[in-house]
């Protein structure tokens, strides 16, 4: 590692009724990869924000390259080299690779746009980042691992030497994952100053120099990655020990009740003669490797996407569900691993997306109650444990652990006693997901049963009573907890079922 080329001093931002940073210290040093970790609403975010231009802090000092600066906005910072990727992609689908890559500073020959020199130029960039993509494509015909390149070749036209990655990770492969790495690492190589934010524990490890861990909008300390452990990182981010021991037993009686039964469902290629029961109280884990179709299976259950054939039976009584409404009625709920495209509406308030699901019961002749609406939704709050100011905060400014709480809430206002919980903790940090899992827990001793669809292995063995396993549209096996390994569990998700 080189010298410090950015530098981060007392750092102070509030907006009403949260002090989101609190004389926040942070530095990153030329040829660096420094992680930057906390908990959902810690506060990493906002400091990148306030570094990029994108907020404006209330005080503080930002050292760069040797000189104070302040960027007021994010055209400034890419033009001094301080760049963020974000985790939500920001590309326009139907325009090339690199329209995409120079929108805005686009080359021009007269009054004409040149393509031709901005594909070549996209192209020496792709050399550089030693990635195969081909400029001319379309945008949106890339996997989200080749768009997430895209993104890092941008960062790089702006003659980038500060790169913040928040969460690059989250929507991808193992093997994307691989080809990130390799990219981090040669930007490295190269003298470029990386600032990682990221939930993932093990990817920490492995790709970053140091880790600076924030709390409540404060930092906390800074660790040299080599020399700390996974449990060192997690008790300074939450300032307390989260335990995270396997389920050994099923907390399921022998002789609970049937509440949700599926036979021979079928739903294209990735939902193929599905078959599992769900009894009351239980916890049902579904794992297996992206792309197995367990989403799409919960899908069909929820009547989200069609089926073309199979049963489906709740409470010992055969439900007809072609659609969402259907499947609610029925008693079912279905928490989307995207829960900003399915599961809330950010631009309302918490109060609003309480009670979303079941606004009949709030209604006084053609307007909402209100009055029983904030009621309902504070009684949610208080219960979930949720973090904000009231519940007339909109759920844009509610943290990613704060946002799940808020569709749970939604289901359970609707009094679902079946819950599909999709990749409950995607996105959120280790506190946030042992809340979660705490609450999950409650529900099912509560009465509620859950579908939990995983691609952790540590969190479907923590919190499954049992395991339904699937591999290329298959249900490949069905494991009993106590029975249940990393192993087994990955024989049967790699198992070939042709």
């Amino acid at each position: 590692m080189g010298e410090v080329i950015l530098e981060m001093k007392k750092i102070d931002k509030s907006f009403p009724g949260v002090h989101a940073l609190d004389h926040v210290d942070f530095e990153v040093k030329r040829g660096e990869v420094h992680a930057l970790m906390g908990e959902n609403g810690a506060g990493k975010s906002t400091l990148m924000k306030v570094l990029t231009g994108i907020y404006t802090k209330d005080s503080g000092t930002i050292i760069y390259e040797g000189k104070e600066v302040e960027f007021h906005n994010t055209r400034e910072a890419q033009d001094d080299g301080v760049v963020i990727v974000h985790q939500e992609l920001n590309m326009v689908g139907h325009l090339t690779v690199a329209q995409n890559i120079f929108i805005g500073r686009e080359f021009k020959k007269g009054i004409r746009i040149d393509d031709k020199k901005m594909n070549e130029e996209a192209r020496k960039l792709f050399d550089r980042l030693n990635i195969d993509i081909d400029p001319t494509m379309t945008m949106s015909d890339l996997t989200v691992g080749k768009q997430q390149m895209c993104e890092i070749a941008k960062a790089i036209s702006h003659d980038a030497k500060v790169i913040v990655f928040d969460e690059p990770s989250a929507a991808l492969t193992e093997a994307e994952i691989e080809d990130l790495f390799k990219i981090i690492r040669d930007l490295r190589d190269q003298q470029l100053a990386i600032v990682y934010i990221s939930h993932r524990m093990d990817e920490i490890k492995v790709i970053t120099d140091r880790v600076t861990v924030m709390r409540d909008g404060c930092y906390v300390g800074t660790l040299i990655t080599k020399d700390c452990t996974k449990d060192d990182i997690v008790n300074m981010m939450v300032g307390r020990v989260i335990y995270e021991e396997p389920k050994t037993k099923s907390l399921v009686p022998d002789d609970a009740p049937v509440v949700l039964k599926v036979e021979h469902l079928n739903a294209g290629k990735m939902v193929q003669d599905i078959s599992f029961e769900l009894h009351k109280g239980e916890i049902l884990g579904f794992s297996g490797l992206m792309g197995a179709g367990r989403t799409e299976t919960a899908r069909a259950i929820f009547g989200a996407d069609p089926k073309e054939s199979g049963e489906i039976f709740v409470n010992g009584q055969h439900v007809t569900i072609n659609s969402p409404e259907d499947a609610v009625k029925a008693g079912i709920g279905y928490l989307s691993e995207d829960r900003k495209r399915f599961g809330i509406v950010v631009q309302k308030t918490i109060s609003e997306n309480t009670t979303m699901a079941d606004l009949a019961n709030y209604m006084k002749g053609i307007f909402i109650d209100k009055k029983k609406e904030k009621e309902v939704a504070q009684k949610f709050v208080d219960s979930l444990a949720t973090k904000t100011p009231s519940v007339d905060q909109m759920v844009i400014n509610l943290s990613g652990g704060n946002q799940q709480k808020v569709v749970i809430a939604k289901w359970l206002c609707k009094n679902c006693d079946i819950l599909i919980f999709d990749e409950p903790t995607r996105g959120i940090d280790v506190g946030a997901k042992n809340e979660i899992y705490k609450l999950m827990n409650r529900l099912a001793a509560e009465g509620k049963s859950i579908i939990m669809i995983s691609s952790e292995m540590s969190e479907i063995l923590r919190m499954s009573d049992r395991v339904v396993v699937m591999c290329e549209g298959k249900k490949t096996g069905e494991l009993r907890i106590e029975d249940t390994t990393q192993e087994k569990i990955m024989n049967l998700a790699t198992r070939d079922i042709n």
